[in-house]
């Protein structure tokens, strides 16, 4: 799924009020990492990873091949943190179509 020029400036947006919600240590891109990325995806649909300064990989890199690990799209990638979007038609949402935030996602 490629998105538009348009929903990338919207997710930029968005993800500028985040954390990072996932760290890339001294272990790299580990099969355990991209799956915890994977899980925040489908739980969050944007996510924002830090990643460490003793990575083997560029930063634009490690970006490329967590985005290919995961089926995700790279919203964008400032310094050492990159962030990733994955639209999770499972998740409720409210009236304009954002999906609810996980506290209020109870049914």
């Amino acid at each position: 799924m490629t998105i538009s020029g348009k929903q990338r400036a919207a997710l930029r947006a968005e993800a500028h009020h985040l954390s990072a919600t996932l760290q890339v240590g001294q272990l790299g891109l580990t099969d355990t990492f991209t799956q915890a990325l994977d899980e925040a995806l489908r739980a969050r649909e944007l996510v924002k990873v830090q990643l460490g300064r003793g990575a083997e990989l560029s930063v634009k890199e490690a970006a490329t091949a967590l985005s290919e690990a995961t089926g995700s799209d790279v919203v964008q990638v400032i310094g050492r943190t990159a962030s990733f979007y994955r639209h999770n038609p499972d998740l409720r949402r409210d009236a304009d179509g954002k999906p609810l935030p996980p506290r209020r996602r109870a049914t």
